[in-house]
């Protein structure tokens, strides 16, 4: 995919003095009080540069706390006179953007729901001709690169170029200790498309639940991510929306000390240790490659007895077989379980087409 949008970098439209960008504050605006408490205690811990707030909350059923609306942006107004920080709110309809920009909101983010939709986008996009703000963009809900490339350029398209990817994780039939998927391979893909586009990771969407927060944090900063979006509340257990991955201020301060914040980038001196340790990972993968080529001999084998046996391809108990014991194999091995059913499903379905040939070619 050869795409090529005209963009700022991170630092033109936002000053981090050079630290990864944080943004922080509720899923939700509930109340001023409780709004106003929250954007002051982040501002004393002194770790963000951006004060979130969810002021429209898509919800998936009705009957949900779906944001306070309108009412809440002089709150933001407030939060901003108060703290001097930037502020930043989703937006998911041209109303909204109209209503953030007459309140003065610094930066907009296109939520997952949002993103999904074209329709939804171009109209944002439409709505957004002529103006100069940031806009974030999450990923879409369902893991598909093209859709989260496609919402780039059509706000890209509207003259928008202070832009920036929120990764927020994917939905996922399978069950997992996450809310949502990471699938790192998605925004490391994205990231080689767009690698002038920041990438900001957003934890608490990934994790779901506050014990999970620091490793996906943590996991973000190994990738060279440029920013986190991260929710903190004055009372997560009383939050009226996500109760379970808000952080208090402090203790969104706390973990964020924890955190290895690495270097983008590495000196001559280790150039020479780091290509000889490339080297070897070469070596590796093609031993990897090797060793798949092999296994596809098996399968051909494999093939030629079913089909000399007439028994069908697909074995349910066989498949379940190999995704749960390759996963407890790959954690007994301190790989990620999930990676490594993801890795297999692969290499399943990559079996069965191939046996599938086998049955369906001539007799030799």
């Amino acid at each position: 995919m050869n795409v090529k949008l005209n963009t700022e970098p991170l630092e033109s439209w936002i000053d981090t003095g050079g630290k990864p960008l944080i943004i922080a504050g509720p899923c939700s605006a509930e109340t001023e009080e409780q709004y106003l408490q929250t954007a002051r205690e982040i501002a004393k811990e002194g770790y963000a540069h951006v004060l979130r707030a969810g002021v429209w909350k898509p919800r998936t059923r009705p009957g949900s706390f779906e944001g306070v609306g309108e009412p809440a942006l002089p709150w933001l107004q407030q939060a901003k006179k108060e703290t001097g920080m930037k502020t930043a709110i989703e937006v998911a309809t041209p109303e909204h953007i109209e209503l953030a920009l007459k309140y003065d909101v610094d930066i907009l983010w296109l939520g997952a729901r949002t993103t999904v939709n074209p329709f939804n986008v171009q109209a944002l996009a439409d709505a957004l001709k002529g103006v100069d703000v940031p806009v974030l963009i999450k990923n879409p809900i369902n893991p598909d690169l093209a859709l989260w490339v496609g919402a780039f350029e059509r706000i890209a398209g509207a003259g928008i170029t202070k832009l920036g990817a929120i990764h927020r994780g994917f939905s996922n039939a399978q069950e997992t200790k996450y809310r949502n998927s990471p699938m790192w391979q998605i925004a490391v893909e994205f990231k080689s498309i767009f690698p002038n586009i920041p990438m900001i990771g957003d934890p608490s969407h990934i994790a779901g639940k506050r014990s999970l927060l620091a490793e996906i944090t943590q996991r973000s900063m190994d990738l060279n991510y440029d920013g986190l979006i991260i929710e903190s509340h004055r009372n997560p257990d009383e939050a009226w929306s996500d109760a379970s991955q808000q952080l208090t201020p402090a203790a969104l301060g706390e973990m964020l000390k924890g955190i290895d914040f690495r270097n983008a980038t590495y000196g001559d001196d280790f150039k020479d240790q780091l290509d000889a340790l490339r080297s070897r990972l070469d070596n590796i993968d093609r031993e990897l490659l090797e060793v798949l080529a092999s296994r596809m001999a098996v399968v051909e084998q494999l093939g030629d007895y079913k089909r000399e046996n007439n028994t069908a391809v697909l074995q349910l108990d066989r498949w379940n077989q190999v995704h749960d014991s390759r996963a407890k194999w790959g954690k007994a091995l301190n790989l990620y379980p999930e990676t490594v059913e993801e890795l297999f499903k692969l290499i399943h379905m990559e079996s069965i087409r191939k046996q599938t040939e086998v049955m369906n070619s001539e007799t030799a």
